[in-house]
């Protein structure tokens, strides 16, 4: 009988693993262990033969969240006595092999950038610690070009093909041999058309520096982290991946994040209907899973335009529909932009349903959208 992928039950499954109030997580590996956790999930943990890890393997890895779910399932796995258990440590570790040799790299991209006189600051990748994006993001108000002179210098990099997003966005991609994960470079300007430069502003005078395993990175401030993952999820992709969810509501459930500041600075650029919206759902898809959603502002509840109502599971990410709802934002950001008088900014922004549309034709005829995406 062929093996039939069921990617909704898998979804709850890592949902809850992810979820889980830590003081169930806590119990370890026991028998108490699986106690914690729902009786559905129970029975389909109980059920869970070699290929079903492969399955949920490959849902995590999309999602970001291998090690932070893996982890759990594997002790699990092993307090119930299946074999399987074997199956999801080998996971963890084959993931932190990759992450342990991508962090060496990055942090030698990032050391010899700062040298060469242009401060980098990581973006995104590590957001998701313990796990890792599957590109190294990096941002920098240095010139372009002199990142590229020193990729090429130092580690022998090439340029990837940039599409026209890539071009407008002021975005290069670069293949360093030795690692697998492309390093994404963003310069000046974020967004999927380059229109925000209002985020940019402060972000590099707002940064702080984080020991992970070792290695000393240059990340963005809390309020810049959630700015930067909205910009990535309402305005570019229209998906959200679990390790969103994840990572932003450690965020705020440790209380981290300024508001005022946050809304300050996505009013200015246009984004602060999106990013409430964002958090939104973030904090309605956990209280499903744990009882109780994350602490939100006032100003977050007065501004959102919807919830995981219009949100739906398909081809494994939770998916935003674009009409009427990311079309909605995108004109609430278009018009905040020509309001300020950003006209260079609007313009660029303006290009973006025709590159849509173009990506869409591309996709369709060809099967991809890489050379305009």
């Amino acid at each position: 009988m062929e093996h039939v992928r069921d990617s909704t039950k898998n979804l709850r499954l890592l949902s809850e693993l992810l979820l889980t109030p830590p003081q169930a997580e806590q119990t370890g590996a026991h028998s108490g262990a699986m106690e914690a956790y729902s009786i559905r999930t129970r029975q389909h943990i109980r059920g869970l033969a070699p290929r079903d890890i492969e399955d949920l393997k490959a849902l995590a890895a999309t999602n970001h969240v291998i090690m932070r779910a893996f982890g759990p399932l594997q002790q699990l796995l092993e307090a119930d006595g299946n074999n399987a258990a074997e199956l999801a440590l080998g996971a963890v570790q084959d993931e932190a092999a990759r992450i342990h040799h991508a962090l060496e790299f990055l942090e030698r991209i990032c050391i010899s950038l700062e040298d060469a006189g242009c401060p980098v600051t990581v973006i995104k990748s590590l957001d998701h610690w313990p796990d890792l994006g599957s590109d190294l993001d990096l941002y920098t108000d240095a010139d372009a070009n002199k990142v590229v002179e020193v990729m090429r210098a130092r580690f022998s990099a090439t340029l990837a093909d940039r599409s026209w997003g890539d071009r407008l966005a002021n975005k290069w991609n670069f293949v360093v041999p030795g690692l697998p994960e492309l390093v994404e470079v963003h310069a000046g300007r974020l967004g999927q058309t380059g229109e925000q430069t209002a985020v940019t502003r402060s972000l590099s005078s707002r940064t702080r520096m984080v020991h992970v395993r070792g290695h000393l990175f240059r990340v963005p401030a809390p309020e810049d982290r959630i700015i930067i993952s909205t910009l990535q999820r309402m305005y570019r992709h229209f998906y959200i991946r679990l390790c969103d969810i994840v990572d932003n509501s450690l965020l705020l459930d440790a209380r981290l994040v300024d508001f005022t500041h946050l809304q300050s600075v996505g009013q200015a650029a246009g984004l602060w209907e999106g990013i409430a919206t964002y958090l939104t759902i973030i904090s309605e898809y956990v209280e499903a899973y744990r009882g109780h959603g994350i602490p939100l502002n006032s100003l977050v509840n007065g501004s959102a335009k919807f919830g995981t109502g219009q949100v739906r599971f398909q081809r494994d990410f939770l998916r935003i529909s674009i009409l009427p709802h990311s079309l909605n934002l995108y004109v609430s950001e278009l018009m905040s932009l020509l309001l300020r008088g950003e006209l260079r900014n609007s313009i660029r922004l303006s290009l973006l349903p025709g590159l849509a549309t173009a990506a869409a034709l591309e996709q369709k005829i060809t099967g991809s959208d890489k050379g305009i995406w």
